[in-house]
């Protein structure tokens, strides 16, 4: 099995095909993101960390709505590629590698703290999720926003799925793609292995590539003790029917 680093180095090439079109995802997630902070700061521009940022999916889309943004990732294949794409769309994230569970290094306090795409499953141990929430609350301004989101593991930790459905795109004269997970439980507790396929179409033949890692089962309770341990307040779910986004998000502030 992968470790977490070596899973997101080994996926930065291939992250986009993921979605039908990442690119529209980039601009379609910022807009839900900046709705939402706006939404809970007021109006207005932010100071922006985004401490799991991968190919900057949301930092890069959250720069186009103006934010001041901070980039990091524990992924230096991740991190380049991000760079890559924020010059593509015209906007220019700070990015530098960092690990969330120690900000340290990140100069600076922020509006707002981000770390979106169920990056905090990755987080298997008690004390590391609690290393990343300190990090975190650390880095905001009083006042200031946290935002997450993960998969409803509420609702998967009863259903225990043994793999997502598979998604087709192209076709249409495109070669076409096939994406889908498989997850193995762990017999004893809420953490499963979940590899990535990706299958792509060229000309009779598919080539397939598979990505490994571990993810753990993060309750919406688990998480709110977390967060409140750290200092945390007005922790609130948003589920996506609201939002917009394709995973419920969760808020905290941090006190002013």
């Amino acid at each position: 099995m992968e470790s977490v680093r070596d899973f997101y180095d080994h996926l930065a090439a291939d992250y986009h095909l993921i979605y039908p079109d990442w690119r529209s995802a980039v601009v379609r997630q910022g807009a839900v993101l900046d709705r939402l902070v706006r939404s809970i700061l007021g109006e207005g521009e932010r100071d922006v960390l985004d401490c799991a940022c991968g190919i900057g999916t949301q930092a890069i889309g959250l720069a186009l709505r103006g934010h001041r943004v901070v980039a990091t990732d524990i992924s230096e294949a991740s991190l380049e590629r991000a760079r890559a794409e924020a010059a593509t769309f015209g906007v220019t994230p700070a990015l530098r590698r960092a690990d969330m569970r120690d900000l340290t290094e990140v100069d600076g306090d922020f509006d707002v703290v981000v770390a979106l795409d169920d990056s905090l499953p990755h987080l298997l141990e008690d004390e590391e999720l609690s290393a990343a929430a300190g990090a975190i609350a650390k880095k905001l301004r009083p006042g200031g926003l946290f935002v997450a989101s993960t998969r409803d593991y509420d609702r998967a930790v009863l259903e225990r799925p043994a793999a997502t459905a598979p998604r087709v795109f192209g076709g249409g004269g495109e070669p076409r793609r096939i994406v889908f997970q498989a997850w193995e439980w762990e017999r004893d507790a809420n953490t499963y292995a979940l590899r990535l396929f990706i299958l792509r179409e060229s000309g009779e033949e598919w080539a397939v590539s598979t990505h490994a890692t571990r993810y753990r089962a993060l309750l919406r309770a688990e998480l709110e003790e977390v967060l409140a341990r750290t200092g945390l307040r007005t922790v609130r779910w948003h589920d996506p029917a609201k939002t917009g986004f394709f995973q419920p998000i969760v808020t905290a502030r941090a006190p002013e």
